[in-house]
């Protein structure tokens, strides 16, 4: 087995988070290194560490999920961000490829989808 893909799960819900790492760390190929529920905590982790992916609800606290992947994009442009939200993707998935997101996903897909769309993000591809 090789290296696996380093990710950090961005969501206020601790539920939420806990269950995407569940999802992810039973993946040989990922595992969830870092977790924030705000989009402060989260730069102090991209500040910190060097991260493959990052899973992003856009429903946050202080911050929308949107300014934060804005950050990224200026800061990391090429670190792959996948968006996992609770709204439907007519509402903020164009939004969201157009201000640089990788992907867009809804929180009520299956967890294969999870893991294919983490899959295509990661390896340089839309979702």
């Amino acid at each position: 087995m090789g290296r696996r893909l380093e990710i950090l799960v961005v969501d206020d819900h601790l539920v939420v988070r806990e269950g995407l790492k569940r999802i992810l760390d039973e993946c040989e190929d990922f595992v969830v290194t870092a977790e924030a529920s705000t989009v402060s905590e989260a730069l102090t982790w991209l500040r910190k560490r060097h991260f493959d992916l990052v899973l992003l609800d856009i429903s946050l606290p202080e911050k929308t999920g949107l300014d934060l992947l804005k950050a990224i994009k200026k800061d990391l442009p090429r670190l792959p961000v996948l968006i996992l939200s609770a709204y439907r993707e007519d509402h903020y998935a164009v939004r969201a490829m157009k201000e640089g997101a990788d992907g867009y996903l809804n929180k009520e897909s299956a967890s294969e989808s999870l893991i294919a769309a983490a899959r295509k993000v990661a390896s340089g591809g839309k979702y």
